[in-house]
């Protein structure tokens, strides 16, 4: 004898029918900022909870990947020069190291400006202080081991042409031109930017390849400062010769990272989590 549990069923009964039609709306239905901040929230403090090993493998592999984002645009400026529109096009090439990282669930820094951080904001102790620093460490010192590695590959002849070669020369000299200060300022808006990703990916559903694609093509052609993805052009400046370490740290990873830091910190999530608070309160 079979027995016949409710979820045996189908959809023809009344319970059936119910359950349905609630599956429905819950796919649909407009996610609120609550929801969605809890959704972030869930996932931060999955993060943070994490060994340190795999943050490493993780992030040191996304800073390996989004080296394309490099790499790819300056292929493109192979081919299309130094014409008045050549950034419109190359910002294209800028968007493929991100949409392999973040689709592909890697660790960046600059996504835990808000997801790691939002569990702080909610509890904040010094626990959960600790843990977030932690893993800003991780991952930071990951991502950027991960370019380095990449550019020591790229200023290999062995991996590109002489025309590839001067086309990374010239981008990654022109991100070193900034000062400090500068850089700052052009980190803000990357940093609000890829918040406004991770905020957007809830909702997003099959849609997130067009939201990713988008957000870090205005990061390209509006010139703002993305540590990660610019830690393997300063790299591979030092290594050709462009720079020095003092300009990698002092005048682009540290003042750009403190951009982003602002920008994905100190603005959106602070002011995210405020709404949040405040429609918690009426």
């Amino acid at each position: 004898m079979t027995t016949k549990y409710p979820c045996d069923c189908d959809f023809s009964c009344p319970q059936s029918e119910e359950q349905k039609t609630r599956v429905i709306v819950e796919e649909y239905e407009k996610l609120s900022p609550n929801l969605i901040f809890e959704i972030i929230r869930h996932d931060g403090e999955l993060e943070l909870e994490r060994k340190a090993w795999p943050l490493v493998l993780s992030a040191l592999a996304a800073g390996l990947m989004i080296s394309f984002s490099f790499y790819f645009r300056s292929i493109i400026n192979v081919y299309i020069g130094s014409a008045s529109w050549a950034e419109a096009i190359t910002g294209v090439g800028y968007t493929t190291g991100f949409l392999i990282v973040i689709l592909g669930r890697l660790q960046l820094f600059t996504e835990n400006t808000i997801t790691t951080v939002i569990p702080v904001f909610r509890d904040p102790c010094w626990k959960n202080l600790r843990l977030l620093l932690r893993l800003w460490g991780i991952v930071f010192l990951s991502n950027i081991v991960g370019t380095a590695i990449a550019a020591l590959f790229m200023s290999s002849p062995i991996f590109t042409t002489p025309e590839i070669t001067q086309c990374l020369y010239n981008v990654s000299h022109h991100i070193m031109a900034p000062g400090p200060v500068d850089n700052i300022m052009r980190g803000i808006p990357a940093g609000m930017l890829i918040a406004a990703i991770v905020w957007m990916m809830p909702m997003s559903r099959s849609f997130a390849f067009f939201i990713i694609f988008m957000f870090t093509y205005f990061i390209s052609i509006g010139n703002f400062a993305h540590v990660v993805v610019g830690s393997c052009e300063a790299a591979y400046d030092v290594l050709m010769g462009g720079s020095t370490m003092f300009d990698y740290f002092f005048r682009f990873l540290l003042p750009t990272g403190l951009g982003n830091i602002i920008g994905g910190t100190g603005v959106f999530t602070l002011l995210v989590a405020t709404q949040v608070k405040s429609d918690g309160k009426r």
